[in-house]
């Protein structure tokens, strides 16, 4: 399998940056996004016409990077972005979230649901208002507290259902098997998006009966019975659970960080040094993620220009 010298998760402008950069250092990067489009955000919360500021919340608007970007608007700027990438032909995979980064000996493996990616260095450059995907029908506003979007708040000796049929889900419920009673629900009869390690752990666990499986089966709604979940199914059943847990697709920025083993603070800004290198070797932020509250497009920029200047100094 092909190993990149970077793989960054994220196309907006730090992403897009990170990307430009490694390339002209002539280095095999590519840029994964999780949406349809790059500069998401742009796309998505400015209107048409809007102005985008070079100079922005008192940030140092010295652009060090190699991506000529001014002031403009929401569509000059889109248009910048969009002709760096086809100046320097970067390859930007759009509609594929990165479900897990992981350390493999001296490299990482990136898997997204169709693909896995090896990489000597990965960039983390998303936005900080990523959010889990959530089902069609409603949730009670009663059950908040148990029905979860991550495996964060789980107890020992919980009846608990996990729901999804990517790689996350068959994670949640193979670590949670060891001290739960845990029944994974996927709506289809078969998984497609498992890597080969949790196929085989997932169809070993059912094996074993240490998950119950609930496959080609989907929930058409979920009550309140007496603080805990009763899931109504689509095959005419119901059940009764201490905890639902979704992982059907998107996440918060904080939850992506901890799943990559990345230390945060309690404001869930990551821990970086003078790089942008996390406490994970060879792991980067760059952007709004590696702030407080949002960074400008040129601090982003900047970010991703320090973090190849570091990897790829001549």
């Amino acid at each position: 399998m092909k190993i990149f010298d970077m793989v960054v998760i994220g196309a907006g402008p730090a992403g897009i940056a990170a990307g430009v950069e490694a390339k002209i250092k002539n280095k095999e990067v590519v840029v994964l996004e999780k949406t349809d489009a790059i500069c998401q955000t742009l796309v998505k919360f400015y209107k048409e016409g809007k102005r985008v500021d070079k100079a922005y919340k008192g940030c140092d608007s010295t652009n060090h990077g190699h991506i000529n970007f001014e002031d403009g608007t929401r569509e000059s700027t889109i248009e910048t972005f969009q002709n760096a990438i086809k100046e320097h032909n970067l390859e930007v995979k759009l509609s594929s979230e990165v479900e897990s980064i992981k350390k493999d000996g001296e490299n990482f493996i990136v898997s997204t649901a169709n693909e896995n990616y090896i990489c000597k260095n990965a960039v983390i450059a998303i936005g900080r208002m990523g959010k889990p995907n959530k089902p069609s029908y409603t949730l009670p506003i009663t059950l908040t507290k148990i029905i979860n979007f991550n495996a964060n708040s789980t107890s020992q000796g919980e009846k608990i259902l996990v729901v999804g049929g990517g790689n996350s889900a068959a994670e949640y419920a193979i670590d949670l098997a060891k001290n739960n009673d845990v029944t994974l629900c996927y709506r289809r009869e078969t998984f497609s998006r498992l890597n080969d390690i949790n196929l085989e752990d997932i169809q070993k666990a059912f094996e074993q009966g240490s998950i119950k499986a609930k496959l080609g089966i989907d929930i058409t709604s979920i009550e309140d019975e007496s603080g805990k979940a009763k899931v109504n199914f689509t095959n005419d059943t119901n059940e009764i659970y201490d905890r639902i847990i979704y992982a059907i697709g998107g996440s918060t920025p904080l939850d992506f960080l901890q799943k990559c083993s990345i230390e945060v603070d309690e404001k869930g800004v990551p821990s970086f040094d003078e790089n942008k290198e996390s406490n994970v070797k060879g792991l980067f932020v760059a952007g709004d993620i590696a702030s407080k509250n949002g960074a400008s497009i040129v601090v982003g920029l900047n970010d991703s220009f320090k973090i190849c200047d570091h990897l790829y100094k001549c």
